[in-house]
C-alpha cells in the first residue's frame, strides 16, 4: 500500500508582500477617483485576484482597528471614505453653512434616469408630467448623468444616463446595487383605496357631476390644465421623489448650485 501524496489546502491568492501593501495603500490615498483593480495589478506586477484578497484583508484590518475611514468598493475600483459611523460629524464638517441641495424635482428626474437609462428628455417628461429641460440641464451640470447615446429612431434624440460619479456619491460599485424598484411601488390594494378617495361623490342629481361645486354655468378659469401640470405626475405615473429620499439621495448628492 502506498500512501497518497497529500494536496496541501488551498488558502487563496498569496498575501502581497509589505512593500506591495504599503504601495497600493497609497496609490489609492492619492487618487482623486476610485482606483481600479487591474490597474494596481498592472502596477504592482502582480495578479488582480492577489490585489482583491489584500483589500479584502485591510478592509477587515482598518474595521476591527476601529478606525474613522473605510476602504471601500465603489464604481468599479477602491477608495478611502469615512466610516459611516462618522457621517453626522461629516456632514456637519463639509455642510455647515450650506443650504443648497437638490431639489424634489431633480431627485425625481435623477431616480427616473437611474431606473429607466438610457432615455431621453422627452421621455422623462413624459414619466413626470412636466417640462425637464431645466432639472436635465443641473444634472449633467453636477455631473450626475450624462449623453451616452442617441436613438436610432427618427430625429436620433440624445439619451442620457448616470456617471459614476453618481455611483460614488451613492457608494455604489455598480448600478445593479440599487434596491429593486418594486420595493417602493404600493400594492394593489393601497393603489385602489387611494383611487377611491380621489373619486368625486355623486352630485345632487345623482348623475355623477358635481355641479354645485362648479361656477356659473359656461364658466371657465383655465385651471383644469394649470393644476395638472403644478402636480408633476400624471394619472397612474409613479412618485420616484420619495425613493430618491429614502435612499438617502437628498444628503448624499447636495451640490453647491441651486434647481429651479
Amino acid at each position: 500500500m502506498t500512501d497518497e501524496p497529500t494536496v496541501p489546502p488551498d488558502h487563496g491568492p498569496e498575501p502581497l508582500p509589505p512593500e506591495a501593501r504599503r504601495a497600493l495603500e497609497a496609490m489609492v490615498l492619492v487618487a482623486a477617483d476610485p482606483v481600479p483593480p487591474q490597474l494596481i495589478a498592472q502596477l504592482l506586477e502582480v495578479g488582480v485576484d492577489r490585489v482583491e484578497a489584500e483589500c479584502e484583508v485591510l478592509a477587515a484590518e482598518y474595521e476591527a482597528d476601529g478606525r474613522g475611514f473605510v476602504l471601500s468598493r465603489i464604481a468599479g475600483g477602491y477608495r478611502f471614505q469615512s466610516h459611516p459611523d462618522a457621517a453626522p460629524y461629516v456632514e456637519r464638517y463639509l455642510l455647515e453653512g450650506q443650504s443648497a441641495r437638490l431639489s424634489s424635482a431633480a431627485l425625481e428626474t435623477l431616480a427616473i434616469v437611474a431606473y429607466k437609462q438610457p432615455l431621453s428628455r422627452a421621455q422623462v417628461a413624459s414619466i413626470r408630467g412636466v417640462n425637464v429641460d431645466g432639472v436635465m440641464r443641473t444634472l449633467t451640470q453636477r455631473g450626475l448623468i450624462e449623453e451616452v447615446a442617441r436613438d436610432p429612431g427618427p430625429g436620433q434624440a440624445v439619451l442620457y444616463g448616470t456617471t459614476p460619479l453618481f455611483l460614488e456619491r451613492l457608494g455604489l460599485d455598480a448600478l445593479d446595487d440599487l434596491p429593486p424598484i418594486a420595493d417602493f411601488v404600493p400594492g394593489a390594494d393601497v393603489v385602489e383605496a387611494l383611487e377611491q378617495g380621489l373619486r368625486v361623490d355623486d352630485g345632487p342629481d345623482g348623475d355623477g357631476d358635481a355641479d354645485d361645486a362648479e361656477g356659473p354655468e359656461g364658466a371657465d378659469d383655465g385651471s383644469g390644465l394649470d393644476h395638472a401640470a403644478d402636480e408633476g405626475t400624471p394619472d397612474g405615473a409613479v412618485d420616484l421623489t420619495d425613493l430618491g429620499q429614502v435612499q438617502g439621495w437628498e444628503a448624499d448628492l447636495d451640490g453647491h448650485d441651486g434647481d429651479r
